[in-house]
């Protein structure tokens, strides 16, 4: 059977805190070098950063309100306030590559020559602070949707810099203004392929959709395979969370035992569906001669 762990990894608020105001500081910076230098390159990257700072404080505020306990009005608590985020910041993420491929193609057509030093040393800049902010959460990206697409706007930030700064070398020395343009439309088909990906998952997880992860076919076995257990059915697999796995079933026994040995049952095969699968909670309606519908997927 296939194992699935989840192991939890608790995100730095700190850290994406201080991505925040450094991403503050590359905005601001580009903002001013693109009046003063002239540079549609610079305000572009500017915005791209303004853009990020949304998304980071999105990110930021979504992974405090996760952390708050459930009440009895909210009885799951936020837990998929970082999904939500993590849709957003990633559809957020697709309409900025639309709107840089359009401003590409125009530049390519309608090259303007431009102050370079500016754009050169802002660029630079930016690449030191965004490079600084992906390796702060870098960590926290791998095991969380909502941190992974705050990563890569910052990735994305470190690629167009780059871009940047290769433009405006390009520009110093040889006067070929129409190599930003393209680097630009390459980072941007990127940026869209990697969001799709994200929306899928995000989107697949506020669907209720069984994690892609978990064979369901292996778990039904896991259940019949007790010899106490005659069927399984009316069984939803979800993921509440990033790491959140729930399941919920009707057990049909073969005896009419009593509730003391079906509680006993339903334990032992908690702790196997949560060892092999990583499913985190469990909840079994136990029936004997049951005329439900015996179908295992039912609503």
């Amino acid at each position: 059977m296939s194992g699935h762990h989840h192991h939890h990894h608790e995100v730095s608020g700190k850290n994406l805190f201080i991505t925040i105001i450094l991403n503050v500081i590359i905005t601001l910076s580009q903002v001013v070098g693109g009046i003063l230098s002239g540079s549609l390159a610079l305000l572009s990257d500017a915005l791209h950063n303004l853009s990020d700072v949304v998304a980071l404080v999105i990110a930021y505020v979504a992974n405090k309100l996760a952390k708050r306990t459930g009440t009895q009005e909210k009885t799951f608590g936020y837990k998929r306030a970082e999904i939500l985020a993590a849709l957003f910041n990633a559809s957020v993420l697709i309409f900025i590559a639309i709107f840089l491929i359009y401003e590409s193609v125009h530049k390519f057509f309608n090259p303007e020559a431009i102050n370079s030093i500016w754009v050169i040393g802002l660029g630079l800049l930016s690449i030191i602070l965004n490079a600084a902010s992906v390796l702060l959460i870098k960590d926290d990206a791998h095991g969380n949707m909502n941190m992974r697409a705050a990563y890569l706007h910052l990735l994305t930030d470190v690629m167009t810099s780059v871009a940047v700064v290769l433009g405006g070398v390009l520009m110093y020395y040889y006067q070929l203004f129409w190599i930003d343009p393209l680097i630009s439309i390459f980072i941007a088909l990127y940026l869209i392929k990697a969001s799709v990906g994200l929306i899928k998952e995000s989107s697949a997880v506020l669907m209720q959709f069984a994690p892609e992860s978990i064979n369901v076919d292996e778990v039904i076995l896991s259940i019949t395979s007790l010899p106490e257990i005659e069927s399984v059915h009316h069984l939803h697999l979800w993921q509440l969370d990033d790491h959140n796995i729930h399941l919920e079933a009707h057990l049909d026994f073969k005896e009419n035992v009593n509730l003391e040995v079906s509680t006993q049952i339903s334990s032992a095969l908690e702790k196997i569906l949560h060892d092999t699968f990583g499913i985190e909670h469990s909840t079994f309606q136990c029936e004997y001669n049951s005329t439900h519908n015996r179908a295992v997927i039912a609503h």
